[in-house]
C-alpha cells in the first residue's frame, strides 16, 4: 500500500464537485418572437431564465475532466512504495533535568502516539533511549517498542539543567544521517544541532518550593533558617509544617509575593538531630520538603608550645570545631622550629621559624601569592616581616608566598611509611614574633582552608547536609581487610528504610530527598541529609509545548521508499485528458438553431 509524502494534494479533489456542478448547469432559454397570437393558446407558462440545474449529461468531456483531476490528485499527493527490507533506526536523547519529572507521563503518551509514524514505511525498526547527560549509561537499545516505554517509565531525571550537543552527536553516530535523532524536553530551543527534531511537551505551571537553609550558633542554641520560593507570576499560599521525633506537626499559612523568597525559622529542637521541613505539594514534588541534620563537621585536636599560646587562642575564637590543648595524639601541631637546632617534625603540623635575636631589617621586593587552593583570593600585600634564619625549604616543598625570591610560605607533603602515616605540614619561613603576620585576616582564612584539607582526610564521624548528586570528600580505611562502604536510607526517626553497598570512589549524595548514613563497617563515617535546591529546574515559566517531528514524517516515509515508477505514464494520461476534453468541447455548435415554423 502506498504512502503519500504530500498529504495536502488531496485538496485537489475539491475539483470533482465544482466539475460536476458546471456540468449540471443548463443553458438560458432562447427567446423567438413570433406574429401568430392564437399559438399563446398552446404554449406552456415556462420561466423566462428556464431552470438554473437539471439533469447531468454524459459527455466526454466530463468524464475526461474526471480523470484528469484524479490524475492530478495522484501525482500531487507524491505516492511512494516502501522498499524491500529497509530498517529506520530512531533515537531518542531525554532531557533528563529535574524539571521533565512533572511532564514524564506526558511524555510516555506523546512518543507512544508518534512512534509509528516516525519508523514510516520502513519493514523494521531499532530504537535507542539515551539520557542528556553523557556519563550515564544507555537506557534502553533494542526493536521492541514496549520494553522502550517500560525503560521510560523507570526513567528518574533528577539531574541539573545540561547541554544536549554531547549526547546528541553520540545519537547521531549511532542512528546514521538516515535515522531520527529527536531530543525530548520541556523548554523549546531555537535550533538543536546535528539535524536532531525537537519534541517539547512542557507547559506552564505555578510553583513553590525551599531553596535552601542556613544555620547560626545562638545563645547556646541552634537556629535554622530555610528560605521559600514563589516562581509563579501572582502571589500563592501555602502551609508548611516541620516533622521531628516526638514533634507533633503544627502547619502554618505562609503567602508569598509573586516571583518573591521569603523565610521561615525555628529552634532546631535539643537533643534531635533531624528534623523535616513540608510544603503543601504541588506538580513539582522534589523541593516541597527539605530534610535537615543538625550540623556537625569533624573536631580537629591541636597541640601547641607555650611561645604559641597567643596564636592557638586566635585560633580557637576565629576558626570553630577545633580544640586547643595537650593531646597525647594531635590532629595538628604548632611547632616552633630552631634551625640552628633540628629536630624531625612527623604528622599535620604548622611550622614556624623561631628565631631568639632581635632580627634584622624588614624583608624588602614584592609579595607574590602561587596558584593554590590555600592562597586563591587572599591578600597578602600588607604583610611585613623582619629578616629572620630561615628554614630549610627542599625542592620537594611547594612553595606559596614569596617576597622577592624568598619562600615564606610552603607546603611540604610526607609521604606514607611504615613506622608513620602521610602528612601535611604548613612552612612559615619567619618568626611570627618579627612580623605582623597575627593581625592579618590572611593568616585565619589560609588556616581555616589548611584544617578543611585535613579534615577531609581525618577518618571521623561528621553530619552535614547536602544537595542531590553533590560530590562527597569521604575519607574511609583503605586497608585490605577494610571492610565495605555501606549507604543506609533513614526516616526522619533515624530508622533504617534501605540498605545498599557502594564502591570505593568518587562519591555523590543520592538523588532521591531524605536522610543517609554512610558506613564502614561498624563505624557511621557520615550522617546526610540531601535536599533539592536548583531554581532554575524549579522555575517553569519558560516551558511550553513544541514539535517539529513532522518533518522527521516526512523524511522517514522518503528515506525507506521510493516514487511511483509509473508516474511519467500518468502525466502522459493528464496530458491526454485534457487534449480531449478540449476537442470534444471545441466541435460543440457555439449559435443556437432555430426551428421551422
Amino acid at each position: 500500500m502506498p504512502s503519500f509524502a504530500n498529504p495536502a494534494g488531496l485538496w485537489a479533489l475539491i475539483g470533482i464537485p465544482a466539475i460536476i456542478a458546471i456540468h449540471f448547469l443548463q443553458r438560458k432559454a432562447l427567446v423567438l418572437p413570433i406574429s401568430t397570437l392564437f399559438l399563446l393558446e398552446k404554449t406552456q407558462r415556462d420561466a423566462a431564465t428556464g431552470r438554473r440545474f437539471d439533469r447531468i449529461v454524459h459527455s466526454v468531456p466530463l468524464w475526461m475532466q474526471l480523470l484528469a483531476v484524479l490524475l492530478l490528485t495522484w501525482l500531487l499527493t507524491e505516492p511512494r512504495f516502501a522498499l524491500a527490507r529497509s530498517t529506520q533506526r530512531i533515537a531518542i536523547v531525554l532531557d533528563d533535568s529535574a524539571s521533565m519529572l512533572v511532564f514524564k507521563e506526558k511524555l510516555i503518551t506523546e512518543l507512544e502516539s508518534r512512534l509509528p509514524a516516525l519508523q514510516g514505511m520502513a519493514t523494521d525498526v531499532e530504537y535507542t533511549l539515551l539520557p542528556s547527560t553523557p556519563t550515564l549509561p544507555k537506557l534502553y537499545a533494542g526493536t521492541d517498542k514496549q520494553q522502550l516505554l517500560a525503560a521510560l517509565r523507570a526513567w528518574q531525571p533528577i539531574a541539573s539543567m545540561n547541554d544536549p550537543a554531547e549526547v546528541l552527536r553520540l545519537a547521531r553516530s549511532l542512528v546514521s544521517q538516515q535515522g531520527h535523532v529527536i531530543f525530548a524536553t520541556d523548554n523549546p530551543v531555537s535550533s538543536l544541532p546535528f539535524g536532531a527534531s525537537l519534541l517539547s511537551i512542557g507547559e506552564k505551571i505555578d510553583n513553590v518550593g525551599f531553596t535552601g537553609a542556613a544555620f547560626e550558633e545562638k545563645d547556646g542554641t541552634l537556629l535554622w533558617r530555610a528560605t521559600i520560593q514563589n516562581y509563579a507570576d501572582q502571589a500563592l499560599t501555602r502551609t508548611w509544617h516541620v516533622e521531628s521525633p516526638g514533634l507533633i506537626p503544627q502547619p502554618k499559612a505562609i503567602t508569598i509575593p509573586a516571583r518573591s523568597l521569603v523565610t521561615i525559622q525555628s529552634n532546631f529542637p535539643t537533643g534531635t538531630q533531624r528534623v523535616s521541613l513540608h510544603l503543601t505539594s504541588d506538580p513539582f514534588p522534589l523541593d516541597d520538603v527539605l530534610p535537615l541534620v543538625r550540623p556537625a563537621p569533624k573536631t580537629l585536636q591541636i597541640d601547641h608550645p607555650p611561645n604559641l599560646q597567643a596564636l592557638a587562642t586566635k585560633l580557637q575564637r576565629a576558626i570553630s570545631h577545633i580544640n586547643i590543648g595537650t593531646t597525647p595524639a594531635p590532629d595538628v601541631t604548632l611547632v616552633s622550629y630552631d634551625p640552628l637546632d633540628p629536630t624531625p617534625v612527623t604528622g599535620h603540623a604548622i611550622i614556624f621559624v623561631k628565631d631568639p635575636t632581635q632580627g634584622g631589617k624588614y624583608l624588602a621586593g614584592g609579595i607574590i601569592a602561587e596558584k593554590h587552593p590555600l592562597m586563591d583570593g587572599i591578600n597578602w600585600q600588607s604583610l611585613l616581616i623582619r629578616e629572620t634564619i630561615p628554614l630549610h625549604i627542599s625542592k620537594s616543598d611547594q612553595g606559596l608566598l614569596y617576597q622577592d625570591k624568598r619562600p615564606l610560605i610552603a607546603l611540604r607533603t610526607i609521604a606514607a611509611t611504615e613506622k608513620q602515616p602521610a602528612a601535611k605540614q604548613l612552612l612559615f619561613n619567619f618568626d611570627p614574633r618579627l612580623s605582623n603576620i597575627e593581625s592579618q585576616p590572611a593568616l585565619i582564612v589560609c588556616l581555616l582552608r589548611y584544617f578543611e584539607m585535613l579534615r577531609a582526610e581525618k577518618i571521623a564521624p561528621a553530619q552535614v547536609n547536602l544537595e542531590t548528586q553533590q560530590s562527597i570528600a569521604l575519607a574511609t580505611r583503605k586497608e585490605a581487610n577494610a571492610p565495605p562502604l555501606t549507604l543506609e536510607f533513614t526516616d526522619v526517626n533515624g530508622k533504617v528504610t534501605e540498605r545498599a553497598n557502594i564502591p570505593l570512589g568518587t562519591l555523590r549524595a543520592p538523588s532521591s530527598i531524605g536522610f543517609q548514613q554512610w558506613r564502614q563497617g561498624d563505624e557511621v563515617l557520615l550522617t546526610t541529609a540531601t535536599a533539592f535546591a536548583d531554581t532554575r529546574e524549579a522555575d517553569f515559566r519558560d516551558c511550553a509545548a513544541q514539535s517539529n517531528l513532522e518533518t522527521a514524517n516526512a523524511q522517514a516515509i522518503q528515506a525507506h521508499s521510493k516514487l511511483d515508477p509509473w508516474w511519467r505514464h500518468w502525466l502522459l494520461a493528464l496530458t491526454i485528458a485534457l487534449l480531449a476534453s478540449w476537442f470534444f468541447m471545441s466541435k460543440r455548435p457555439t449559435e443556437p438553431v432555430a426551428t421551422r415554423a
